[in-house]
């Protein structure tokens, strides 16, 4: 099983995302990634960060942890309420294929092939549950 953290930055009634395309297909990511081995999440999360979008971030409370899987691939996913403590988010072509950082308005996430896909449970401030088993995640 791997394991990916991702990050929940909101400013403004918009959440931060990366946008990538797959077949002709928008797809908009939270930033964040798989471990390295050793790392502790939240170290992890601060890397992929900076790695991928140029920031400095804080990590926060857990939202939630989703799981997903994929023929033979099993993918734990943690997901951090996570703020920008420097920096503007520009992307770092070095380390990732992504298009356009995007802000995706809250109100209309369902809209988005978000990744991963815990695009109903953005909206809400507290989940009474944090792990929300198993998610439904469209591949393109």
């Amino acid at each position: 099983m791997k394991v990916r953290v991702a990050g929940v930055i909101k400013e403004e009634n918009k959440v931060l995302t990366m946008r990538y395309n797959y077949g002709g297909v928008d797809v908009f990511a939270l930033p964040g990634g798989n471990l390295e081995f050793g790392e502790e999440l939240k170290e992890a999360l601060k890397r992929e960060f900076f790695e991928e979008v140029q920031i400095d971030i804080k990590v926060g409370e857990e939202l939630l942890t989703a799981e997903v899987i994929k023929e033979k691939e099993q993918t734990l996913h943690q997901i951090y309420e996570c703020s920008i403590a420097n920096g503007l988010p520009v992307l770092n072509p070095e380390e990732t294929t992504a298009l356009e950082v995007c802000w995706l308005d809250i109100d209309r996430i369902k809209e988005y092939n978000l990744y991963p896909n815990i695009n109903i449970y953005l909206g809400k401030i507290d989940l009474a549950d944090k792990y929300v088993g198993v998610i439904e995640q469209k591949w393109f």
